[in-house]
């Protein structure tokens, strides 16, 4: 499977997701791409793999407990259905429904839940009324083979920290195919 960095493809925004066709790797995007900045165009695709789901969460669970945060972790298909959930010990109860629904909003709405945020920081007010929308940093779509086939959302920290999470996600997913490739030379 190739991937590629989604900036060269569709253009989101906070959403460090990098799953994409293209290049032998996932890469992961920064704040300045533009798939940190605005709604996917990508077409939805088929279901996230379990096995994919467990390697994102495996990532945003390392990186919570390295800093210290409990955090849930939600990996949902591109109809926001739940594939696969863990929440660290200690983690509030919320969490768990907040982690959900930001992952559902990233699909849903095809981009980051930080844009919504930032809208609504903006000013933008009717953020806070779309129906199904989680306006709260820490939800991000998955990409790969260019559709969008589910989303990851965090929660448990403060909303700046669930996405820190949300990026190691991502990073996990990178460093896998990375690895792959490295053992194909």
């Amino acid at each position: 499977m190739k991937i590629k960095s989604l900036e060269k493809i569709c253009g989101l925004f906070f959403c460090p997701v990098g799953i994409q066709a293209g290049s032998d790797a996932l890469t992961t995007t920064d704040p300045g791409d533009p798939l940190f900045t605005q709604r996917l165009t990508n077409p939805y695709g088929a279901p996230v793999s379990i096995e994919t789901a467990r390697k994102a969460t495996a990532g945003a669970i390392a990186e919570g407990k390295k800093n210290g945060w409990t955090v849930a972790v939600a990996v949902v298909d591109p109809g926001g259905v739940l594939v696969y959930f863990e929440r660290m010990d200690g983690t509030q109860t919320a969490s768990s429904d907040i982690a959900i629904g930001k992952a559902r909003t990233a699909v849903a709405f095809k981009r980051s839940t930080k844009l919504f945020e930032e809208g609504i920081e903006a000013g933008r007010l009717q953020n806070l009324g779309l129906p199904g929308a989680l306006p709260i940093d820490g939800g991000v779509p998955l990409i790969e083979d260019g559709r969008i086939v589910g989303a990851v959302g965090v929660s448990g920290a403060r909303p700046e920290q669930d996405g820190v999470c949300v990026k190691a996600a991502i990073d996990a997913l990178a460093g896998e195919k990375a690895g792959d490739k490295s053992k194909e030379k």
